[in-house]
């Protein structure tokens, strides 16, 4: 009887201990699958970065190069720094390229403008 009591309780044990692997290996496949969709999702990101990029670059290359072609087609005008478009010295105020004849400006130094507020 002790022998069967024995057999009993270490068959218990057993399956007590099959099923805590079990637990534990259905844990770590969970895991592994969420690193594998962070991994993947990860790649994506850095895809559509790489992409993001290309276009960006491809804009300024074209922005470049229409600059370039209104520059190249202008005989009377020059490049403004302070915009990315070209600018045409021939104004009404008398070849000032922003338009603000000395004349024209208050004592700030700026021109006049319709802003209220």
């Amino acid at each position: 009887m002790q022998a069967i009591k024995e057999k009993l309780n270490d068959m218990s044990a057993m399956r007590k201990a099959k099923a805590e692997a079990k637990e534990e290996e259905k844990a770590e496949k969970e895991m592994a699958k969420a690193r594998v969709e962070v991994a993947r999702e990860v790649r994506l990101a850095k895809e559509a970065e790489a992409a993001m990029d290309m276009h960006v670059n491809k804009a300024a290359e074209k922005i470049a190069n229409e600059e370039k072609k209104h520059i190249n087609e202008s005989t009377d005008g020059t490049l403004d720094p302070y915009a990315s478009s070209f600018t045409n010295t021939n104004n009404p105020s008398g070849g000032h390229p922003y338009g603000n004849h000395p004349s024209q400006m208050n004592n700030a130094g700026a021109g006049p403008n319709n802003h209220l507020l």
